[in-house]
């Protein structure tokens, strides 16, 4: 730990750590054996205070810390985030949360996103794979470019019983189906098909899908966009 920074940002969070929020970490799927009990915005404020440093991002992650890993989302430098990079972030994972908050905070900015959605959408790992649909889902909601093979990646996929790789295809499918309204024909095409399945998966993620992409009120924002 030769960054003087990271000792100080821990012992910063460790004085806002809660045993109550670590706890509770355990009833959102979220381990907590190596987690000090920090509320999200505390880690935000300090990833402020602390700045882009894309040196610091290194050695937080290194430390294996749930919060000080979170950090790495507010401080890394999006323009020394590189594949390879990304792609050994990724295989560290092992909760949604940090997956989440990295694809959405950070790496949907990424020049990158875009291939890693479609290389890490057939990866064996559950949250490598969830990360490619977290990240489609956050490009739909951020406007960014979305993949030509969006739909079959997510058709490909919603096979997948792991529950954190299904919710994320579901969150992607109903991203992509809230962008504009040929996206939310497509959609509820899709969602409606998978609807029809004898597998558990894909019914629940058709199902599931299509109650919000077809409300008056999704198809009412979609008609003011056209």
């Amino acid at each position: 730990m030769a960054d003087p920074r990271v000792a100080s940002s821990l012992a910063w969070l460790e004085k806002r750590s809660s045993k109550s929020i670590r706890v509770g970490m355990l009833r959102y799927g979220i381990p907590n054996e190596r987690a000090l009990g920090v509320r999200m915005g505390d880690i935000q404020k300090l990833g402020k205070q602390l700045g882009r440093d894309h040196a610091l991002a290194l050695e937080l992650w290194k430390t294996g810390v749930y919060e000080a890993r979170m950090l790495c989302a507010y401080v890394d430098e999006l323009d020394k985030v590189t594949p390879a990079r990304m792609d050994a972030q990724a295989r560290d994972f092992d909760n949604w949360a940090i997956c989440d908050t990295l694809c959405f905070a950070l790496w949907v900015r990424s020049p990158h996103a875009l291939g890693k959605i479609d290389k890490w959408a057939s990866h064996r790992g559950e949250f490598v794979k969830r990360a490619a649909f977290a990240l489609l889902a956050c490009a739909a909601l951020k406007n960014k470019d979305i993949p030509d093979a969006a739909f079959k990646l997510i058709e490909t996929a919603a096979t997948d019983e792991r529950n954190f790789v299904k919710k994320a295809v579901n969150w992607a499918l109903r991203g992509v189906g809230e962008r504009n309204a040929r996206l939310n024909a497509a959609a509820v095409a899709l969602a409606k098909k998978l609807g029809k399945s004898d597998a558990a998966a894909p019914r629940w993620i058709g199902k599931d899908a299509l109650r919000q992409l077809s409300t008056p009120a999704t198809l009412k924002r979609l008609a003011r966009k056209s």
